[in-house]
């Protein structure tokens, strides 16, 4: 880790979590927002009134990786500064290759304690079959991970979605896991994410929105805030081809009038000043990348003028 790493780290580290609210019925006396002792932002779980961290980690790629020391060790340095940063929400799958074996070999144990562990179950099929696989799976999942009781267990891209939601919401009575939801990674799948929402009562959803991917802000994003539902959001930089679209653009003056220091933290700064959103969880292996996304949950948002022209700056 270079100097200027550490230093930020540094800082990151003197973080401290808020207190978190557990309840539903106190749910609606939690602010919906809140921020660490140094600034990092906190969101409310609407279905809970817990407070989270409003930066995650994303796993799929950077921790799809074999037993090898030199594959593992920047991703253990990247655990490191996440969690000396306050945040605590993990999001990976079984879809992801080795990235809960990793995930469950790397975490330690307090950070094991501290983690927002959120997995998916995603095993197709139909009836009580369907359901035991996904059963089969999420016990694997579980196991690999390390974490006895998952934070957040949500049906991958909308499979099977009627079997899944019964066990998970029996496992949700059980204790065995605490909040549920679904996901998915397009705009077309908006239309059935919405008819979920409708007639299921979820505590999360998952899906795309970005600066460039603006379809959500319509109907989608304002569901979620009127049912109380938390979102978490993917492909807040279009698996990078937003950094494509400004790569001969040097960084604005105007950016600098709600923090920002660099194009991940002016794209990671849009998505978070939609206040339906919850958590936004890029995905990396490496330390520089890590701190500059979680920079991205300190300080001002920008207002609808400079939410202009982040959309100018990319399209």
């Amino acid at each position: 880790m270079d100097r200027r790493n550490f230093l930020a780290l540094g800082g990151l580290a003197a973080m401290t979590a808020a207190q978190s609210s557990s309840g539903r019925n106190d749910s609606a006396r939690v602010p919906a927002t809140s921020t660490t002792a140094m600034g990092l932002l906190l969101r409310r779980i609407p279905s809970s009134g817990e407070m989270l961290p409003a930066i995650g980690l994303g796993t799929s790629g950077p921790f799809e990786v074999g037993e090898a020391d030199s594959a593992r060790a920047p991703l253990q340095e990247v655990l490191q500064a996440f969690f000396a940063g306050s945040a605590t929400l993990i999001d990976t799958s079984p879809m992801y290759s080795t990235a809960e074996q990793v995930l469950g070999d790397l975490l330690t144990a307090d950070q094991q304690s501290r983690v927002f562990m959120a997995t998916k179950v995603w095993t197709p099929g139909s009836g009580a079959a369907a359901a035991q696989k996904g059963v089969e799976q999420m016990q694997r999942s579980i196991a690999l991970l390390k974490h006895p009781r998952i934070e957040l267990m949500q049906v991958h891209n909308l499979v099977d979605i009627d079997a899944h939601l019964k066990t998970l919401r029996h496992w949700k009575e059980e204790g065995r896991i605490k909040y549920i939801g679904v996901t998915h990674y397009t705009t077309s799948s908006y239309p059935d994410l919405m008819s979920i929402i409708q007639r299921e009562k979820l505590d999360f959803v998952q899906f795309n929105y970005s600066a460039a991917t603006r379809e959500a802000e319509k109907r989608l994003l304002p569901m979620c805030a009127d049912r109380g539902v938390a979102v978490i959001i993917n492909r807040a930089f279009e698996d990078g081809n937003l950094f494509t679209k400004v790569r001969d653009k040097d960084l604005p003056p105007w950016a600098a009038e709600f923090g920002a220091r660099s194009w991940a933290q002016v794209f990671l700064k849009y998505v978070l000043a939609n206040p339906a959103v919850t958590c936004v969880i890029p995905a990396t292996g490496k330390i520089r990348n890590l701190l500059d996304n979680l920079a991205a949950g300190s300080g001002p948002l920008p207002d609808a003028k400079h939410r202009e022209k982040i959309v100018a700056a990319v399209s």
